[in-house]
């Protein structure tokens, strides 16, 4: 039978289906009396053509079933989330987690009460969004039972069944709806999904800070994201998320200027120049999304080095910011100022000065403490100082004199702290 263009094709011959570690679990489960299938993620990105992250596997098989089975396979079986119906295979280099098939019998707002099952189509209408409903078996078949397949054709992301119950169940699928939108909608956001997350923001303050600060991190960095920050700020959503007001206009052209400039989105970068005006803002958003410190830290320095980042800051001045905060930084602050500046993304003195930042070798200060204690210094605070003295001599001469300049320098200024000692 030749295939419908408005059905899902098969996805036998993909290549991450024929994995051998996948295969396994999916031989390990499948089969007497249960049945196995991918949900997801995995499908709804392989139908897109975007890359396949996570796995994640429905069954109709218990977790005790499941772990059994497993067990029986040779592969491992992880209880990470029994209460759930989740058990996490581990199968040669991979981890899948193989959930229960559930059905929700009553939510409260960020949780669910919910049933073991063996009905699909239950499985299916207790998920948030059509195009997240779509189940792939064994033999590369693809079941829609919700339409999923439709909202991936037309790059439309649509909740299941009435938006408004289904945010009212969980908060947090207000911003899932948007995050989902930036990454792979088109066009203007799901009207009755926009209407249901309008009329429901103030869910999202009995969301923790945690949740929210997850999703927010995703969607800064999704391929829509400043179309889809400006229709959540029109909303009345971006508000309550970040608690403050959000930098539209440069938040776009970084974007802008990261694309023309081969330049991967970054998390804290990305809320560094949507929301921070000075510092404290930056530690002001990390501790209302809760972020990791890594991210805290990027986007609190790419805020302080941005004021130090001039379109025609010359090379001396881009390796001293090299020196005291390194490639990665550096390079983030120009993009900062850049995008602060309202220039555009082809501009050709940000352009060279962030190939500048790409390009200069980072200076390394070739000598320690022990260099001085080496030459008759006696260990104390004057070791440091006469150090720090020495740093400063060598950034004033612009990183050029050699370890070995250095160390005759170094020489020099002990013999003098000894001369004055006497």
């Amino acid at each position: 039978m030749p295939h419908r263009a408005d059905s899902p094709p098969s996805l036998a011959g993909e290549p991450w289906f024929r994995d051998p570690d996948l295969v396994a679990v999916l031989a390990a489960l499948d089969g007497d009396g249960e049945e196995v299938r991918i949900v997801g993620g995995a499908v709804r990105n392989a139908l897109m053509g975007v890359p396949i992250g996570d796995i994640d596997i429905a069954t109709t098989a218990t977790p005790d079933v499941v772990t059994r089975r497993a067990v029986a396979a040779g592969l491992k079986a992880v209880p990470t989330g029994i209460e759930h119906g989740t058990v996490t295979v581990v199968s040669g280099r991979h981890a899948f987690e193989v959930t229960t098939l559930r059905q929700d019998v009553e939510t409260h707002g960020r949780h669910a009460t919910v049933v073991f099952g063996r009905d699909w189509v239950a499985d299916a209408h207790r998920r948030d969004f059509a195009m997240n409903a779509l189940y792939l078996d064994r033999t590369g078949h693809v079941f829609d039972p919700v339409g999923g397949y439709a909202d991936i054709l037309a790059r439309r992301v649509r909740f299941i069944g009435d938006a408004a119950t289904r945010i009212s169940e969980d908060y947090l699928r207000i911003l899932r709806f948007f995050r989902f939108h930036a990454a792979y909608g088109e066009g203007d956001p799901d009207r009755p999904g926009l209407l249901a997350a309008i009329r429901l923001r103030a869910g999202l303050r009995v969301l923790s800070a945690e949740r929210i600060g997850v999703e927010t991190r995703r969607l800064v960095t999704a391929r829509r994201a400043p179309e889809t920050i400006e229709v959540m700020a029109e909303a009345g959503i971006l508000e309550i998320v970040f608690a403050g007001v959000v930098r539209i206009g440069a938040f776009a052209r970084l974007r802008a200027i990261a694309d023309a400039n081969g330049v991967p989105a970054s998390p804290g970068r990305a809320l560094a120049v949507a929301g921070c005006f000075v510092e404290e803002d930056g530690e002001r958003i990390a501790d209302r999304l809760r972020l990791k410190n890594a991210d805290r830290e990027e986007m609190v320095s790419a805020v302080r080095l941005a004021r130090a980042v001039r379109r025609d800051m010359p090379a001396e001045g881009v390796r001293a910011l090299l020196y005291r905060a390194g490639r990665e930084r550096v390079g983030d602050a120009v993009l900062a100022a850049w995008a602060f500046s309202g220039d555009g993304p082809q501009d050709a003195g940000w352009r060279a000065l962030l190939d500048m930042a790409r390009r200069e070798a980072v200076p390394v200060f070739a000598i320690k403490g022990a260099d001085a204690l080496d030459l008759g210094m006696k260990p104390g605070r004057g070791v440091g100082r006469l150090i720090a003295a020495l740093e400063a001599w060598w950034i004033a001469e612009n990183f050029r004199p050699d370890a070995a300049a250095l160390k005759a320098r170094l020489a020099e200024m002990v013999a003098a702290e000894k001369a004055a000692a006497k």
